[in-house]
């Protein structure tokens, strides 16, 4: 049985060049050189290529001197045959370049159906886009900011100061019991029935393990221990990565008495595999694209699928 070696977001296969983004001439250079691609965003969404039957989704990679104005570039990177820009188009902009709505996806619905080499792609120029949208004025004095060093950093127009993209630590945690029993809870803001792990923020001068435990205690009201850390996943929504542990109920604690905290968790069940699997038709677990749900089968030894039948691996 062979596992996938890391959550879906977390397969880059783009190198993403960080040594060009300071050449004074790199915008004039994309936009002459053939090999250039540009990954289009509206309003948060990617532009997918026209599906032909019997194909793989795919994002649509536009020419640059095919293009309206934009008003954001990034350069994202390269592979081994193209370099690759991210712009971001308006109302109007977008609907010249492609009209019809279903073209334009969300990243939650384009992850579940794109190649790696795509999310790769896409992952990045989302969360660089959500943080441009909130970071146009100086934090320090309120003054404009403009994008700078190819869309990886923004400039103050009065102190002159640089303002670098922020990325928010979460952890999320699979908590199991002596019985190698699973942890779920259900959050205040899904559909009733929905499970998954436990997560949250770290906080200003917090260890990763130490809010591992904070969460749990506070969510759940039990302690853990033997807290290990697992992967990570970028979750660009609008900017955070997921820091994915395990953790057990620390020794002498009773899986009983793990209690929702009635505000962000109103229900928490202890799941075996078996108890998982009878219950799949009757319960939500997390997204296929996430972390967590990525974590969840890693436990359960192979994927889950909605009639609660487990299938192998693929092994290519």
């Amino acid at each position: 049985m062979i596992e996938p070696t890391s959550p879906v977001f977390a397969r880059s296969t783009i190198d993403r060049d960080a040594v060009s983004r300071a050449d004074p001439g790199l915008e004039p250079s994309l936009d002459a050189d053939p090999s250039t691609r540009v990954v289009a965003l509206h309003r948060g969404r990617v532009l997918l290529a026209e599906r032909v039957e019997g194909s793989a989704p795919l994002l649509e990679l536009l020419r640059p001197g095919d293009l309206p104005a934009s008003t954001l570039r990034c350069y994202l990177g390269r592979d081994d045959g193209s370099r690759f820009e991210l712009r971001v188009f308006g109302a109007d902009a977008a609907a010249s370049i492609e009209p019809e709505a279903a073209r334009w996806q969300g990243l939650r619905e384009a992850a579940g159906v794109l190649g790696d080499r795509d999310l790769s792609l896409v992952a990045p120029a989302v969360a660089l886009a959500n943080w441009h949208e909130r970071h146009g004025y100086c934090g320090r004095c309120g003054a404009a900011t403009v994008p700078v060093q190819a869309g990886w950093a923004r400039r103050c127009t009065i102190d002159d100061g640089l303002h670098f993209p922020r990325t928010d630590p979460a952890v999320i945690v699979l908590v199991t019991d002596d019985d190698d029993r699973v942890l779920l809870g259900s959050n205040a803001l899904w559909a009733a029935n929905r499970y998954s792990l436990l997560a949250g923020f770290v906080e200003p001068g917090e260890g990763l393990e130490a809010a591992v435990v904070r969460e749990i205690e506070e969510e759940a009201g039990i302690l853990v221990d033997r807290v290990e850390y697992v992967a990570s996943q970028p979750w660009p929504f609008p900017a955070s990565i997921m820091l994915g542990f395990t953790a057990r109920i620390a020794a002498g604690a009773e899986p009983s008495s793990a209690v929702p905290d009635g505000e962000e968790i109103l229900d928490l069940r202890w799941f075996s595999r078996e108890e998982i699997t009878a219950a799949r038709a009757e319960i939500g677990l997390p997204g296929g694209t996430s972390i967590a749900r990525w974590l969840l089968e890693r436990w359960y030894g192979r994927p889950i699928d909605p009639e609660g039948v487990g299938l192998a691996w693929a092994t290519s």
